[in-house]
């Protein structure tokens, strides 16, 4: 798998997750701790974008 193609499935992963934690914020049976752990998971996500990202920059 190249950098480019890698990043490009980190990125879907993070809007899914994004869209995943909007509909359980909007449903009023959601567990909050779930919601933690995909909010962390997504966060997880955007950083290794972010190092990726910087890494293909040098």
């Amino acid at each position: 798998m190249t950098l480019n193609s890698h990043l490009v499935e980190l990125e879907r992963r993070h809007q899914a997750l994004e869209k995943q934690i909007e509909d359980a914020v909007n449903h009023p049976a959601s567990d909050d701790l779930t919601i933690a752990a995909m909010k962390k998971r997504k966060l997880q996500l955007k950083d290794e974008i972010s190092r990726l990202s910087s890494e293909r920059m040098h």
